[in-house]
């Protein structure tokens, strides 16, 4: 596998590398989105992000502006779609798994609409399965950056985060900016989101954040031992699935979920069969 990933295959290296920095993300946001049920929230985002990478691909090849980039309109459209879930379920008092079905449906149709009024032939599958194969030393750089980004606030606020997502209103009572802290979680959660689309793909983006995690959280209750956890298993499933789909010349990105999945469902098995020993 070393000779593999460092050998005279600079993709797959790329590929490794990505992967390696990226499940420190999936990890530590993971274990939040579990703790704090946000998984369909998460989804929400990650459809809009189509509506994002369906603009900036309209704008560069319709009006040839070379800065719209696909990954800078996906953060646009995933830190919009985070306020917006967010703000409309606190202050508006809607339902908030109402909002998050229409975003979730005109997040991915304003996409469609972009795309197909793009000039040319642009591949979804890219954008939609994902294929961690295409990444370059370009996207290395800026998945050490998205990282950073998402990590830092992660550790200097990681109490309030803890106490949101547990109990939020005894936080608040404790004089916790709930509202803050839940903005940032969603915006937090929107970076991480974008980092997943090259490796995943936007279908599958749920299972790789929460999969890792929900498998962490069989195991151990505290939340920082639940992060390590995830993260370690985040980057088994990322490099096991990169060189199992590799050899078997099928797609990594659905190779690397259904390896997660394998594991969560073995993960509970495992529990049960404790259990009742």
């Amino acid at each position: 596998m070393l000779e593999l990933f460092f050998g005279s295959l600079p993709f797959l290296r790329y590929a490794f590398i990505v992967g390696l920095l990226a499940s420190v993300a999936f990890g530590i946001i993971g274990t939040f989105v579990v703790t704090r049920r946000i998984t369909s929230l998460a989804g929400a985002i990650a459809h809009c992000v189509l509506g994002g990478i369906g603009a900036a691909l309209f704008f560069r090849y319709e009006y040839g502006f070379k800065w719209s980039h696909p990954l800078s309109g996906a953060i646009i459209a995933a830190v919009i779609a985070a306020l917006v879930i967010g703000g409309v379920s606190i202050y508006a008092r809607q339902r908030e798994d109402t909002i998050i079905g229409a975003i979730w449906a005109v997040g991915m149709a304003v996409g469609l609409l972009f795309i197909a009024k793009t000039p040319g032939e642009v591949g979804l599958d890219k954008y939609l399965f994902g294929n961690i194969l295409y990444v370059s030393q370009e996207d290395i750089y800026i998945t050490l950056l998205l990282d950073v980004v998402i990590i830092l606030p992660a550790i200097l606020l990681f109490n309030n985060i803890l106490g949101v997502c547990f109990d939020s209103n005894f936080s608040e009572l404790r004089g916790v900016k709930v509202k803050f802290i839940y903005f940032t979680l969603l915006i937090m959660t929107a970076l991480t989101i974008v980092l997943m689309v090259n490796i995943v793909g936007i279908i599958m983006v749920i299972a790789m954040l929460t999969l890792p995690a929900a498998v962490a959280g069989q195991f151990t209750r505290r939340l920082w031992s639940m992060m390590v956890l995830s993260v370690i298993l985040s980057i088994l499933f990322t490099s096991s699935g990169l060189l199992l789909s590799y050899n078997i010349e099928m797609p990594s990105g659905p190779t690397i979920v259904v390896i997660a999945g394998v594991c969560y469902l073995a993960s509970i098995i495992y529990k049960k069969l404790k259990r009742a020993a």
